[in-house]
């Protein structure tokens, strides 16, 4: 009988998260770079990481569909091949138009992480999900602290982004080593159907959800995205504020499940969405030591965005199985696809502005950073309102 090693395939689904978080954290330090040596505006920026959230979303679809047909272990073995193409295509770019192929490649292997780990995870640790998928998302915003670090020390060090891409190549090859060769488990406590999977994704609720989620996720990864950009001429080091972040996010997911077992995930999510308003609104106005302390903030409000809400699905929408998982991130990574562009538009435009009334050089650049920053906040005014109709109706739901 084949022995089924749950803790390392636990922790091969963690090193293949620190992976995806890595491209994003690493991308997000080199956009001045990309944008020099290839004579990029910020649009075509915007276009480039936008692939990234692009790719993710066509992964998780089609992930989730054929999950219940090939399962998670197939899935993974799709997003180490992902990974490898991808970060070498990055590494021996010429342009615009490549940068924009291996970018997508990129982020269709981190689409197919999530569409095998997710439900994956919570079939695992049925009895505990939503507290055991932020434990695993622990490592997103623990792979973007290494990836920001990475990125900032070897910057220190002189080197190009060509070696920051590379380095990634090192986890991609030690998970791809720790799925090969092992046996996964079958989905036992997951519907599995995918007629009934299909048919639960039509439910009131689940559509809710799934606005929110383009709004969590846009509040989450579209402003830490540019932070380089945004932030470059904020007084405050912008690698360092992206490390600081996604480390007291990736605390804060260790420790979910108290907080999640005492306010309930709509109780969190709506905490959530007011934090993450703070804290962008502080960052819009501040400058110098004063935004890592509006940082802090931003951190405490978008930690337990992206893992409470594919727990609540998990808990909530049951039937909606793998696909019903899959889906959510995957409309979360498109959204963020989508804005990314327009997120960049708005920082041409606000540094326009800043221009045409006399201000120059940094003065403009942190202008416009603010200006930006003061858009995206209005992402989770609007979830401030969702999240409260949301506990509202789950506390009426829940006395019945």
């Amino acid at each position: 009988m084949t022995t089924i090693n749950r803790g390392r395939i636990f922790s091969a689904s963690c090193v293949a998260l620190v992976v995806t978080a890595m491209t994003l954290g690493v991308r997000a330090g080199i956009m001045t770079e990309l944008a020099m040596k290839f004579d990029l505006t910020d649009v075509q920026l915007g276009w480039i990481a936008g692939m990234a959230f692009l790719g993710f979303p066509v992964a998780t679809m089609v992930g989730g569909l054929i999950y219940n047909f090939i399962g998670p272990k197939k899935l993974m073995y799709i997003a180490f091949a992902g990974h490898l193409l991808g970060l070498i295509l990055t590494i021996t770019a010429s342009g615009f138009w490549t940068l924009i192929i291996s970018t997508f490649c990129i982020g269709f292997a981190n689409g197919s992480v999530e569409a095998a780990c997710n439900p994956l995870i919570a079939d695992i640790y049925h009895k505990n999900k939503t507290t055991m998928l932020n434990r695993f998302h622990v490592w997103f915003p623990g792979g973007i602290v290494i990836g920001a670090l990475m990125s900032a020390g070897l910057s220190q060090l002189g080197m190009g982004w060509e070696i920051k891409i590379a380095i990634m190549l090192l986890p991609t090859i030690v998970y791809g080593y720790m799925i090969f060769g092992q046996t996964f488990p079958e989905m036992e406590n997951t519907e599995v159907d995918t007629a009934i999977n299909l048919r639960a994704l039509f439910t009131p609720l689940y559509i809710f959800m799934l606005i929110c989620m383009t709004l969590t996720a846009t509040t989450e990864l579209g402003t830490q995205q540019w932070i380089e950009r945004i932030l470059g001429n904020s007084g405050a080091h912008p690698m360092l504020i992206l490390a600081m972040v996604t480390g007291l996010m990736a605390v804060g997911r260790y420790f979910a499940g108290p907080i999640i077992h005492a306010f309930n995930p709509a109780g969190v999510l709506l905490f959530s969405a007011i934090m993450a308003f703070l804290g962008i609104y502080l960052m819009s106005i501040a400058s110098g030591p004063l935004v890592y302390a509006a940082a802090i903030i931003f951190a405490l409000g978008v930690t337990y965005f992206w893992p409470t809400m594919i727990g609540f699905i998990g808990e909530n929408c049951p039937k909606t199985g793998a696909l019903g998982m899959s889906l959510i991130g995957g409309v979360g990574m498109f959204s963020v696809s989508m804005w990314s562009p327009v997120i960049g538009g708005w920082l041409e435009s606000a540094r326009a502005d800043a221009l045409a009334n006399g201000l120059v050089g940094e003065a403009a650049e942190l202008a416009a950073g603010q200006s930006t920053l003061a858009n995206i906040s209005l992402f989770p005014i609007v979830l401030i309102v969702l999240f409260t109709g949301l506990l509202i109706y789950k506390r009426k739901f829940a006395s019945k």
